[in-house]
């Protein structure tokens, strides 16, 4: 086996690997929005959201997130033509934005812990922090990996091995950018009803 066909494979298994990661947080908050669904039905639930929900909030959280993506895919175009500068650019400010998102939940968060609405009070609101939250974990996750983009970027510019790094990161941050489509629907604006 030459080593074209060795790199070639490794790429395969990567690929295949990276999918896998992304299948099993699919199963992950699917778990976690099975929780929230039945632990806010009215039989169930002694202490639900919908009084707690700002939606004008929320839409203004979720366009920082729904700009994010478009300012990374604007990074991916640049990465096909090889600009490293403009790559790192609009990385930044999709950093700026996602961190703008994380720190609106952030807010959020501490907001209903200070008014007593923490994780502690019921069902409901453990399955919601836990799903929102787990959310902006992997939010949080994408912008470190975004500053390593960063410093790879730096370092070696935009090479085969960048660009294919830039491409999963750019499938994870249009993933969690789906999930949170499905979290707005139906955490807020279920929940609001």
């Amino acid at each position: 086996m030459s080593q074209i066909d060795t790199h070639h494979d490794q790429d395969e298994i990567a690929h295949f690997g990276f999918w896998l990661y992304i299948m099993s947080d699919c199963l992950l908050f699917a778990a976690l929005f099975a929780t929230f669904v039945v632990l806010h039905d009215p039989a169930y639930a002694v202490h639900g959201i919908k009084e707690f929900i700002d939606l004008k909030f929320v839409f203004a959280e979720t366009m920082f997130l729904l700009a994010s993506s478009f300012t990374f895919g604007m990074a991916i175009l640049s990465s096909y033509h090889h600009h490293t500068k403009k790559v790192m650019f609009w990385m930044i400010v999709t950093m700026v934005l996602g961190g703008c998102f994380v720190a609106m939940e952030l807010y959020e968060f501490a907001h209903l812990i200070h008014e007593g609405n923490g994780p502690a009070v019921s069902g409901a609101m453990s399955s919601f922090f836990a799903l929102v939250g787990t959310h902006g974990l992997h939010v949080s996750c994408g912008l470190i990996w975004m500053l390593v983009m960063l410093v790879q970027l730096a370092v070696f510019g935009v090479n085969s091995d960048v660009q294919r790094r830039l491409g999963y990161l750019s499938v994870f941050w249009t993933f969690l950018d789906i999930v949170w489509i499905f979290v707005f629907s139906v955490v807020y604006l279920m929940g609001a009803l």
